[in-house]
């Protein structure tokens, strides 16, 4: 019988990464580390870009090689191992695979090659202007953060921004509530400098931005935000949503509801020329 096609999951994509990191950590290339182990380097490499399901046992040699010894996270690394198939969900519950580190949302960011988000309440973070964003985080900061903190996580936002200015940009297709584009964060000035730059994005040819009419009362959006990372082949589609509950990642099969529920609201909301009217309609108001 044949073997039935690994599917490149999450788990694996992120195993790949963490080894690849700690490879290249130690100054070490693939052709070395294959003659270390003595492995196929063509199969290391496929370790590392999830092609290939990598074993316990190679995960093990190569955690040795790297002389990473840290207890909890190699059982972090051995455990997630064990479990490269899995395509379930990912959330903060899951506690004893899950750190910091994985699959943050910048990390999605910048392996997609387009972005589909639907966004109740804020501008997308990748499309806020300095100002707004800073409002923004300094909103959701725990009182008495630190001046300093604040502003790292400002440019963290910002920094985040890049993706929109590389050799081959990110796609963005956006639908945001009405009630976003006058929701004053910020103060009226900042939101109308906001809005001003959401018309002149409008104008790459990589982003387009659509607003939901208020007149639009029922829509599969009513749910809540939400985002789709669609990645490069063969990588499935991720679908990311996240509330005062937590995170919580999504993989194919689950993304589809995803999917659906974006073509639906990009269908009855208005369209792009619609939708520029109306966000440099509301500005010119400010």
């Amino acid at each position: 019988m044949p073997h039935k096609p690994f599917i490149r999951t999450l788990r694996a994509q992120w195993l790949g990464q963490q080894l690849r990191a700690l490879r290249e950590e130690r100054g070490m290339t693939l052709k070395l580390v294959a003659e270390h182990l003595q492995r196929d380097m063509s199969a290391l490499g496929r370790y590392e870009r999830a092609d290939w399901p990598i074993r316990k046992g190679d995960v093990i040699a190569l955690l040795d090689l790297y002389g990473f010894h840290n207890a909890a996270e190699r059982a972090r690394l051995l455990s997630l191992a064990e479990e490269v198939w899995r395509t379930d969900r990912w959330d903060e519950d899951y506690g004893d695979v899950v750190d910091s580190s994985f699959i943050e949302y910048p990390w999605l960011e910048g392996r997609a090659e387009s972005l589909c988000c639907f966004h109740m309440t804020l501008v997308p973070g990748l499309l806020q202007t300095r100002d707004y964003a800073e409002a923004v985080i300094r909103s959701a900061a725990e009182p008495g953060a630190p001046e300093a903190t604040i502003l790292r996580w400002v440019e963290l936002r910002m920094s985040r921004q890049e993706v929109l200015a590389k050799q081959r940009p990110i796609k963005i297709s956006t639908v945001i509530d009405e009630s976003v584009l006058r929701r004053r964060v910020g103060g009226a000035e900042v939101l109308r400098y906001q809005l001003q730059h959401l018309v002149k994005l409008q104008q790459l040819s990589q982003i387009g931005i659509q607003i939901m009419s208020s007149s639009t009362a029922l829509h599969q959006g009513l749910d809540g935000t939400f985002w789709i990372f669609h990645l490069p082949d063969p990588y499935p589609a991720v679908a990311y949503t996240e509330s005062l509950g937590g995170r919580l990642y999504l993989e194919s099969p689950k993304a589809e509801r995803f999917l659906r529920a974006y073509d639906q609201v990009s269908r009855v909301a208005l369209n792009v020329n619609e939708s520029t009217e109306l966000m440099a309609s509301i500005a010119e108001e400010l």
